[in-house]
């Protein structure tokens, strides 16, 4: 009797299924023995039935451990794929970095004039366009620059001024102190008081004259009261 192709979808009539999957469910058992067996490998096999009851199977001591097992593979696997993602990311990286190098040189050379004689005539006008607007931030910056160390200047000019002004006016306070304590004493007023006369013949110098001989005869006035 030839056995014919089984089409693969679900079995409608439940009979049919069950028994079909009694049938599978053992000989997938006897398949992973064999392998077991015949090529010593380490062999797990959960099945659940389609009303939840568990079949299980595996040639080592536990299954929990072969689960173990495959759980702690699939964490390796997935470290060990995580760096090599990061690896090949860090490649792409790097090779982005080189590339945005290499540009920069160029851009740099065709600044500087060199490495011109591939360039068209929209690249040359467009060199020359950032040109311009490169010297005209730098001569702006430059003009800032200028302006705040000319406001420095014009500020230490007003503090030398008033330093300057504070210094002549303790000159002449300091002039007039000694002038005070050498004797002579500034003209402030233009009226005299008895005071200031006392003051002044106190201080004026007495000059005498030695004379040898008899004194010389002195004429007295005699003043006439005024009617």
């Amino acid at each position: 009797m030839v056995r014919g192709k089984t089409e693969m979808k679900r079995i409608e009539n439940a009979t049919s299924r069950q028994v079909t999957f009694s049938k599978r469910r053992n000989g997938l058992l006897k398949k992973a023995f064999e392998l077991s067996v015949l090529c010593d490998a380490e062999v797990a096999l959960v099945i659940f039935s389609p009303r939840g009851k568990l079949y299980e199977f595996s040639s080592s001591s536990s299954i929990t451990k072969t689960v173990e097992r495959y759980q702690k593979r699939i964490h390796d696997l997935g470290s060990s794929h995580k760096r090599e993602d990061n690896t090949q990311q860090a490649k792409g990286e790097t090779y982005g970095l080189a590339r945005k190098i290499e540009q920069l040189e160029i851009s740099k050379r065709k600044f500087l004039g060199e490495g011109l004689d591939a360039s068209s005539i929209e690249e040359l006008q467009q060199l020359e366009n950032q040109l311009e607007r490169s010297l005209t931030k730098i001569r702006a910056k430059k003009y800032q620059l200028l302006r705040e160390e000319l406001d420095k200047l014009k500020e230490k000019e007003r503090n030398l001024t008033a330093e300057n002004k504070m210094l002549m006016e303790k000159n002449v306070w300091i002039k007039k102190y000694e002038m005070g304590r050498g004797g002579i004493i500034p003209k402030t007023s233009t009226t005299t008081t008895s005071e200031d006369l006392d003051t002044e013949e106190s201080e004026m110098e007495v000059v005498t004259d030695l004379l040898i001989g008899p004194p010389p005869i002195r004429h007295s006035k005699k003043f006439h009261p005024p009617n």
